[in-house]
């Protein structure tokens, strides 16, 4: 009857092994399987994807940028109302919800071309990575007042989702989805302009009339 008992314990022994063996290879195997960040994510389009395109959700907003002021002020320092010309120039750039440029050094990134082709098609408008816009404009500035121009140029903001299939399994998983948002300056629609002026302090007075 020994022999018998010794086989079982040997049984149970390497059941316990191979168990064993089991649950340390686990962490191992999924150690891959956590997700990227969605940056890693879109810089694999077309690095290893066959398929990497961006889906629009909704239509594209159209909002005020930012009012900025522009151009030098204009310092009335006489007893007359003066009328003053200011030469400005306002350049609006873009945005997204990873924080993140779709340009590099040398033309665009492979996801920044994807969204924009996919903006385009679906919305038939262009999008810009930056637009300038300038002019001269005459402010009316009363006696003793400073005055000056004001700009909120017009942006354009887009949301979806990026739809990434690689061709080999990539953190453990094939496809990825990646949820982005973007705003850029609308072409062809103007900024809004606006004049300001407001009564100079005494400081002002002397830094400017004096």
């Amino acid at each position: 009857m020994a022999p018998t008992r010794n086989r079982t314990r040997w049984a149970g022994f390497l059941t316990v092994l191979v168990t064993a063996g089991s649950l340390i290879a686990v962490p191992s195997a999924q150690a891959d399987d956590g997700r990227p960040t969605d940056l890693e994510l879109l810089e694999k389009c077309d690095n290893g994807t066959k398929k990497c395109v961006f889906h629009p959700a909704g239509d594209v907003t159209i909002v005020p940028g930012k009012r900025e002021n522009v151009g030098d002020r204009a310092w009335n320092c006489t007893q007359d109302q003066q009328t003053s010309s200011r030469t400005w120039e306002h350049t609006t750039g873009e945005s997204n919800s990873l924080g993140v440029s779709l340009r590099t050094e040398v033309g665009t990134k492979a996801f920044g071309a994807t969204f924009k082709v996919a903006f385009e098609t679906s919305y038939r408008r262009t999008w810009s990575s930056s637009h300038t816009e300038g002019e001269t404009t005459f402010i009316d500035v009363s006696p003793g007042e400073v005055g000056w121009v004001t700009v909120a140029p017009k942006t354009q903001r887009v949301s979806g989702t990026y739809e990434l299939i690689f061709k080999d399994r990539f953190h453990g998983k094939r496809y990825w989805y990646v949820p982005f948002k973007a705003e850029g300056p609308a072409e062809g629609e103007p900024a809004v302009r606006s004049q300001q002026s407001r009564p100079m302090t005494e400081q002002e007075r002397i830094e400017e009339c004096q």
